[in-house]
């Protein structure tokens, strides 16, 4: 299989040069294979009942149709939040997460197997960074879940495993696939990409006319602290990610959410919610606010009072902000921790059987 091309992966514009120059079909074609794909979700060319028992044939011979298989599947008994996670064709492992609203289901899809960020408070980053996920690798994630549901999923959040940024050719295929009108895709303003802040990346996103939103993950009002938990910021300061949000919001029109995980003496005292206005003054912009998640490898706390406490601080000082609904909290929905679980488990029956 590992030479033949993921079809999935292929927009329809290459889906239909292959299809008509290097298979000698005509263009419909690539049209009727690409819905079968894509809308119908078809997992081999046997599905395809429409095309020539010698069309599927050349198909099956040039190209590969790949499945994510489900691992482990937790449900919430709580508010219907599903996390599943995902074998690859390679035995790494993936996980996603499916979230119920009142617009519908929404999905937070990993972009990365492992990260090479190491943000201080965050689970994905414990494991290290293993490899990029492919077009089609994100995508099944969707394409999986809808499947297994019999739902279709209607937003797309950027905001598991990995930097999207970081895999940036990878998710940009990903995101035109997704919400390709042929492809019965989603609004492009159902798609929110995540990102530490990989300044020039921001930039080139900025310039990529789409439509998609853009979260950044903020987590400090000051370089010295967030240099502490955010190693990118040592790279990126916190002057250059703000002229880099700048110029999205001004390139594109939309709104950008900032992401901050409260964390009690850490980075949500008085000062710095002053410091978070000051930093935030004159965008157009939303502050999504987290409590931070426990990771036993990790000694950082806050309770729902003093995330509520430290939103009231900052909406008295004019800046918009909320707390984010905290779901699936009876099955560990946060990202990073069922992978990092059930590896840890793996390793374990290994080092048992030998």
């Amino acid at each position: 299989m590992t030479d033949k091309t993921d079809i999935l992966s292929l927009s329809l514009s290459e889906l239909t040069e292959m299809v008509t120059e290097q298979l000698g079909e005509k263009k419909f074609r690539a049209g009727q294979i690409y819905e079968w794909l894509h809308v119908k979700k078809a997992g081999s060319f046997d599905e395809m009942t429409n095309l020539s028992a010698s069309l599927r044939l050349k198909l099956n011979d040039t190209f590969c149709i790949k499945r994510l298989n489900i691992v482990r599947k937790l449900e919430s008994a709580i508010d219907n939040t599903v996390k599943y996670l995902y074998g690859l064709d390679d035995g790494n492992i993936v996980e996603s997460v499916v979230m119920e609203y009142s617009f519908g289901l929404s999905l937070c899809v990993s972009t990365q197997i492992g990260c090479k960020m190491g943000c201080d408070f965050c689970a994905s980053a414990i494991a290290g960074f293993v490899r990029n996920l492919t077009a089609s690798e994100i995508l099944l994630q969707k394409y999986e879940a809808e499947r297994d549901l019999g739902r279709k999923i209607s937003r797309v959040v950027l905001m598991g495993i990995g930097e999207p940024l970081d895999n940036y050719d990878n998710v940009l295929r990903f995101i035109r696939i997704v919400t390709a009108p042929e492809s019965d895709g989603i609004s492009q303003r159902h798609v929110t990409l995540s990102t530490c802040g990989i300044v020039p990346r921001i930039r080139e996103l900025a310039d990529e006319e789409l439509s998609v939103n853009l979260a950044v993950s903020l987590h400090s009002p000051d370089d010295a602290s967030r240099s502490r938990i955010m190693p990118v910021n040592r790279k990126y300061d916190l002057a250059a990610l703000m002229s880099a949000c700048r110029y999205y919001t001004k390139n594109t029109g939309r709104r950008i959410t900032f992401e901050y995980a409260v964390i009690e003496n850490v980075n949500s005292s008085s000062a710095d919610a002053k410091k978070l206005a000051s930093l935030l003054g004159g965008m157009i912009s939303h502050i999504n606010l987290i409590g931070v998640n426990d990771v036993k490898e990790r000694d950082y706390s806050s309770s729902s009072s003093h995330v509520e406490k430290f939103k009231n601080e900052l909406v008295r000082l004019g800046v918009n902000a909320t707390v984010r609904r905290k779901l699936g909290a009876d099955i560990d929905a946060a990202c990073g921790q069922l992978r990092r679980e059930f590896e840890s488990t793996r390793g374990e029956m290994i080092e048992n059987s030998q």
